[in-house]
C-alpha cells in the first residue's frame, strides 16, 4: 500500500445532518493522494453507517470505531495510525473548499513551511463571511507568526486546526498530542505546543474551509463557567510561556497580557456576509 501525502483527520460524534456534506467535500479535493480517517467516537445516530458508506464507496476513507471518550482522544488514535507525510483536520460539520487540501500542500511544499494557515469562512445559516488575519501569502519565521498572533491572540484564525496543515513528523518526533481533560481552546493548546518546534510558517490568503457556527454547548452552567474560566487561566499560561521561550515577553509583555481581554473573534456575521454558494 502505498503512503499518502496527506492524511485528513475526522473526529465524528453524532453528525448525521451534517456529514454527508463534510465527506463529500473530501471526495471533492483536486487533491487526490490522501487518506480519510474518520473516528467514530460513539454515535448514537447512524453517523457510523454514512462513514461505512463512504469507505465502501473509496477505499481511501479508513474508519476507527470507539466508545465516545472526546473530540482530543478521537484526534488522538487518528494521529496515531495515520500516514501521511502532512495531517489536515476537519470537523464533522463543516466542509472543504474543493482546492483546500491542494492549496495548503503546495505553500508548504514550495516553501519549505513546517506549518501552513489558510482564511476560511465562517457560516450562519445561508450565510457566510470569509474570516483570517494575515492578509497576504507569505513565509513568516516562528517569531514573525507570534509578533502577528500578538495583534489578534484569540482569533479563530490562530486557535483552530481546521485552517491549517502540519507535519506528521513534528508531531511524532515532539510527541505532540491533544489532552483529553482539556474541554475548552484544546486546538489552541496544541498549536502553541506545535509552534515551539516549528521553522516556517506559511499563509494562504484565500479562504480553504467553511466553519459551521453552532451554539456552544459548554456554557450552560455555573460549574461550567468556572471550569471554563480555569481553562481560559491555563491556557493564558501556555500563551504567555510561548513568548517567553521567544525572547518575546519582557518587550511585549503588554500585548501578550490583551490575551486575557480578547474574545475569539466569532462575533456577528458582519456586513461582508455573502450568500452560500450552491453545492
Amino acid at each position: 500500500m502505498s503512503t499518502p501525502t496527506i492524511s485528513i483527520i475526522v473526529p465524528v460524534y453524532n453528525a448525521s445532518p451534517y456529514l454527508r456534506q463534510c465527506l463529500d467535500s473530501i471526495l471533492a479535493q483536486t487533491f487526490r493522494d490522501f487518506e480519510a480517517i474518520l473516528v467514530n467516537d460513539g454515535s448514537t445516530d447512524d453517523s457510523l453507517d454514512i462513514c461505512r458508506s463512504y469507505a465502501q464507496r473509496d477505499s481511501r476513507f479508513l474508519i476507527l470505531d470507539k466508545e465516545n471518550s472526546g473530540v482530543s482522544d478521537s484526534r488522538n488514535k487518528a494521529i496515531e495510525c495515520a500516514r501521511g507525510k502532512y495531517l489536515q483536520f476537519i470537523d464533522s460539520d463543516d466542509w472543504f473548499t474543493p482546492d483546500a487540501s491542494a492549496s495548503l500542500l503546495h505553500a508548504a511544499e514550495s516553501t519549505g513551511s513546517d506549518l501552513v494557515v489558510g482564511h476560511f469562512f465562517r457560516v450562519v445559516g445561508e450565510r457566510a463571511a470569509q474570516r483570517g488575519h494575515i492578509k497576504e501569502d507569505r513565509i513568516l519565521t516562528r517569531t514573525d507568526y507570534a509578533e502577528e498572533m500578538l495583534k489578534a491572540p484569540a482569533n479563530y484564525y490562530y486557535g483552530v486546526l481546521w485552517n491549517k496543515l502540519y507535519r506528521r513528523s513534528i508531531i511524532e518526533g515532539n510527541h505532540l498530542a491533544f489532552d483529553p481533560q482539556i474541554k475548552w481552546s484544546e486546538d489552541f493548546l496544541f498549536n502553541l505546543e506545535y509552534l515551539e518546534h516549528v521553522r516556517l510558517i506559511a499563509t494562504v490568503s484565500h479562504p480553504i474551509y467553511y466553519y459551521r457556527k453552532r451554539e456552544n454547548s459548554l456554557v450552560n452552567s455555573q460549574a461550567n463557567l468556572r471550569k471554563l474560566a480555569a481553562m481560559k487561566r491555563s491556557t493564558f499560561r501556555e500563551y504567555k510561556e510561548l513568548y517567553q521561550k521567544l525572547d518575546l515577553y519582557e518587550e511585549k509583555k503588554a500585548d501578550v497580557y490583551r490575551y486575557l481581554l480578547s474574545a475569539a473573534a466569532d462575533g456577528a456575521i458582519g456586513p461582508l456576509a455573502q450568500k452560500l454558494p450552491e453545492l
